[in-house]
């Protein structure tokens, strides 16, 4: 690696470059694009939760004047359009067809598109989609996986039994079943993950444009993957890829709710290429709550099996698992794969999962940040403290007891997971150290050091929570490009889409560090499939392993070759050239210098050596070698009031690791956003529907975010376990805080209950959930 003039930029927490125009206002969101001749799209939705479509009358709403065309599923198959969004049925048991994208004579949520309504005014379209007349049949609806599974449960797709799209088993199960037996101990927890729904800053939304001339499509949306939703459009509408565009600005979060294809963005497509207009739709909050994929949603049975002295033989769940009423890509097949990180820190000889997905009559189910990570974790570190309290143990003295030593690195887990690097102990110890564990543990016992010193003068119940976990992160293939024009700046390609990661901070910090350039002249582009060659996108905690170490590859890759143009032009060998303040110097000879620039400028003339081809620039497509796993522990201190059932979270510290850190500032940032939303699905958030499939949380007033008054300050360390898996050292970040949160302020609250009997307690931990279960007991 080249010298930086500004001395190594890796490592450095600068402040984002992206925040600027973000804080003030000046992003581009999409919709506050318009375009020439541009129509709006609203849907019919459906009121029910399961039902026969059995007739639509849209006549008053094409009689309202402003009015474009109103459209159903018969107006989609005359068009000879695929029309539905595919799943990925590799993976499943029962097949089960895709999600079209306007209802085809039945709904199986609340919210489903029914018809679409395209008018030259947003209100207009709103008020002639009022006037659509739909007459259904309800048909009995189901939402809770487990009881979706019985014999006499609602048939939502014919061919799948008991709703059941696919079972999945990993693990050994003869092995858990032994070491179960020959356990000295057993103990059991019962637990809902609860249903969220993603609130993103910014709706969905998508601008298309079809042009009808050169038979091609550009859609400018809220995308975490543009090349993916490209291929997903051209599936659906039946448009060759190379003839699509998709266009993603700044988008304002995405949390792998905008991940995935949904009807939205291409009926606005289909409705673009039918009347030859660009067509802009941008969801309400309350249809986001209504149609946007949700997360979560498990119940779960799960058993640990340990000895006396304190050593885990094996761990098995059974967990089923709400899809809800379509599938979207590979959601279906995500659950049977979330039982990979079981082991969570622990030297597990035994495990075996089985998880069923499951079909119900709810909004569909995928990635929502974390994407099972966060669903394994919480039953394993659930376990974890309900076995320390079976031995009367220290919780944290049970998880070091039992956590994998550095020594046994690469280690591979009973599920097949190959962990490759970690130092457990001593993330655990930094987290008891900066919580102050040994003196809060001294505040809950009395004199006779007996636990019921918890409860305060003003009388409300002190807990202490903890949760160790390890998360996966990166995978699939990245592209990165790095160009130096002639002048000498630099610009960098990426496939990944920064929507509050700051990419374009990463990205410059690790290429101007390569090239030994100023970072100030180094821009990166992400977001336009027209400009990028070929990417996978932003989510699963994998932009700086995958993307960030493509554009470090083709930023070395051009170092190298602006090193044999500066040695030609020196007349040295290229061995003998260093890089050093912006130019190219021969070892021992620094008056024979040549700037940075100049090379630049020589790559596109004619002075170059005889063997190198004309430009400065490099295309990389990255695959990382095996999966980085992070890791960490998070500690949690509350007050709950008995009385009130309310919770006061005092203290939050989160220690992660992440291997190298690009930009320590940016680490601390996905931290902050990650612990915050989890500490939303811990006490406040729920996604609930009534027996009629309908959703009652259905809008801000009924789905409870935390407020920033809500959200404790965080206290921060970390540790550096860099990753063999990849040559920058990284592991991913992004999800940290979603997957330790929940069981750490969980453990926290039914430490705090101890006294009361209090063993198991399910999110979310509202006040009334804390006041009934005190009184009920669990």
């Amino acid at each position: 690696m080249s010298e930086n003039p500004e001395g190594a930029m890796v490592g450095r927490d600068l402040e984002r470059r992206e925040d600027p125009v973000l804080v003030t206002g000046r992003a581009t969101y999409t919709d506050d694009l318009n375009a020439s001749g541009m129509a709006y799209l609203v849907f019919v939705r459906s009121r029910y939760g399961h039902a026969t479509v059995e007739d639509i009358d849209t006549s008053d709403a094409e009689a309202t004047d402003g009015v474009l065309g109103v459209y159903t599923w018969e107006d989609i198959e005359h068009s000879d359009t695929p029309g539905t969004i595919p799943v990925e049925t590799g993976f499943l048991d029962n097949e089960i067809p895709g999600h079209p994208i306007l209802a085809d004579g039945r709904v199986r949520y609340h919210g489903q598109p029914v018809a679409a309504v395209v008018a030259e005014d947003r209100y207009v379209a709103t008020d002639a989609a009022d006037a659509v007349d739909v007459d259904y049949d309800r048909l009995d609806a189901v939402t809770d996986p487990i009881e979706a599974t019985a014999e006499d449960a609602p048939e939502i797709f014919e061919g799948v039994p008991n709703n059941v799209v696919t079972d999945t088993d990993m693990g050994d199960a003869d092995a858990t079943a032994g070491a179960f037996e020959d356990a000295d101990r057993v103990v059991e927890i019962e637990l809902e993950n609860n249903r969220l729904i993603a609130n993103a800053m910014e709706p969905r939304a998508a601008l298309a444009e079809y042009d009808d001339v050169e038979e091609s499509l550009t859609v400018t949306m809220t995308s975490q993957s543009p090349h993916g939703h490209r291929g997903k459009l051209s599936d659906t509408l039946g448009i060759p890829e190379n003839r699509i565009r998709v266009v993603a600005p700044s988008v304002g979060g995405g949390f792998g709710h905008k991940g995935h294809h949904h009807p939205g963005e291409a009926v606005a497509a289909w409705c673009s290429r039918e009347l030859g207009i660009p067509v802009k739709w941008t969801a309400t909050r309350s249809e986001n709550y209504l149609a946007g994929a949700h997360g979560r949603d498990h119940r779960t049975t799960a058993e640990l099996a340990f000895d006396d002295d304190g050593t885990i033989r094996g761990l098995q769940a059974e967990t089923h698992a709400g899809l809800g009423g379509y599938g979207l890509g590979v959601s279906p097949a995500l659950p049977g794969w979330y039982g990979r990180l079981l082991a969570s820190q622990y030297d597990l000889p035994a495990i075996h999962c089985r998880t069923h997905s499951v079909l119900t009559n709810t909004a569909p189910v995928h990635s929502y940040r974390g994407a099972g990570r966060p669903e394994a974790i919480y039953v394993t570190e659930r376990l974890v403290d309900r076995a320390a309290r079976e031995l009367d143990t220290d919780p944290a003295e049970f998880r070091r007891h039992n956590q994998i030593p550095p020594e046994e690195f690469p280690h591979e887990t009973a599920v097949g997971a190959n962990y490759d690097s970690g130092d457990y102990e001593t993330a655990l110890n930094e987290a008891l150290d900066a919580v102050g564990y040994d003196e809060l543990r001294a505040q809950q016992e009395d004199g006779n050091g007996q636990v019921d010193g918890r409860k305060r003068d003003d009388g409300r119940y002190l807990g202490i929570g903890l949760a160790c976990f390890v998360e996966s992160t990166g995978g699939g293939f990245e592209s990165g490009v790095v160009r130096v024009h002639p002048d000498g700046g630099v610009t960098v390609y990426a496939g990944t889409h920064s929507h509050g990661q700051g990419h374009g901070t990463t990205y410059a910090q690790i290429v101007a560090d390569e090239l030994g350039v100023p970072y100030d002249d180094i821009d990166v582009v992400e977001g336009d499939t027209d400009r990028i060659p070929a990417g996978t996108g932003t989510f699963g905690s994998r932009s700086t392993i995958a993307g960030g170490n493509a554009v470090a590859e083709s930023a070395g890759e051009v170092a190298d070759k602006a090193r044999r143009i500066a040695a030609d032009r020196l007349e040295a060998a290229p061995e003998d050239i260093a890089q050093e303040d912006g130019e190219f110097r021969v070892v021992g000879a620094p008056d024979r210098a040549v700037a940075f620039e100049q090379v630049a400028s020589a790559a596109y003339s004619r002075q170059l050596p005889p063997d190198e081809s004309a430009g400065l620039e490099s295309t990389t497509f990255y695959d990382q070698d095996g999966t980085a796993y992070a890791f960490g522990c998070h500690a949690a201190v509350v007050a709950v009031d008995p009385e009130s059932g309310e919770i006061e979270v005092e203290r939050y510290v989160a220690v992660d690791d992440c291997g190298e850190q690009i930009n320590p500032r940016i680490v601390e940032g996905q931290v902050h956003g990650g612990v915050a939303q989890g500490i939303g699905q811990a006490l406040y958030e729920q996604a609930v529907y009534d027996d009629a499939g309908t959703l009652v949380t259905g809008s801000m007033q009924d789905y409870a975010i935390p407020k920033i008054q809500q959200i404790p300050p965080m206290e921060t360390r970390s540790t550096v376990t860099p990753s063999p898996t990849n040559p920058l050292g990284v592991k991913g970040i992004g999800e940290a805080g979603t997957i330790a949160t929940p069981p750490a302020l969980v453990n926290a609250v039914l430490d705090a209950l101890e006294p009361f009997g209090v063993e198991s307690i399910d999110m979310p931990l509202t006040e009334e959930t804390v006041w009934r279960t005190i009184r009920e007991g669990s």
